[in-house]
């Protein structure tokens, strides 16, 4: 059995180490860890899975954002215990936070990653919306979670600025 709850601060060790066991050394090397530097994850959207002892399974995490002039929530990264891949645990922590996202009044998701993967959850290429380098423009992702909410959206993604906590239903259009 497997719980899915919110990712507190006591978390963090736990959550790191998983990173650190499912992705590369450098991955904090990434020009998308540059958009993380000293600013928290959102709460209530990261999420971590535990397993019936307790035991972490998976997490995810999201980030604000800007592109160009729009507000937009960052995802990444999402990672499953080698143990615990393949038993559709990176998806429901995915739909979940997405539906919570969608729910706190979100209305974008940018990821950098593989199309095929992510196209399941709604996501698509964005044109026109430049991560820093260097980052394959193929790989830049996005999700409409309210109406079309990237149509228009152009520019470079950029480190947030604002306070959080925040909703961005009062966004320029």
């Amino acid at each position: 059995m497997i719980t899915i709850q919110p990712e507190e601060q006591t978390d963090n060790w736990e959550v790191e180490a998983l990173y650190d066991l499912c992705f590369t050394p450098g991955r904090t090397a990434l020009s998308s860890y540059r958009l993380r530097d000293n600013v928290a994850p959102v709460q209530g959207l990261s999420q971590i899975a535990r397993d019936s002892e307790s035991i972490l399974a998976g997490a995810i995490r999201f980030w604000p954002v800007h592109v160009g002039k729009w507000d937009a929530l960052l995802l990444g990264p999402v990672a499953v215990h080698p143990t615990r891949q393949g038993e559709g645990l990176g998806g429901m922590l995915i739909q979940g936070s997405l539906d919570s996202a969608r729910n706190s009044g979100w209305k974008r998701v940018i990821l950098v990653g593989d199309l095929p993967y992510y196209r399941r959850f709604g996501f698509d290429r964005l044109h026109n919306v430049h991560m820093p380098a260097p980052t394959n423009p193929e790989r830049i992702l996005g999700l409409s979670l309210a109406g079309d909410a990237w149509t228009g959206v152009t520019g470079d993604v950029t480190r947030w600025t604002k306070m959080l906590p925040i909703s961005d239903t009062d966004e320029q259009a």
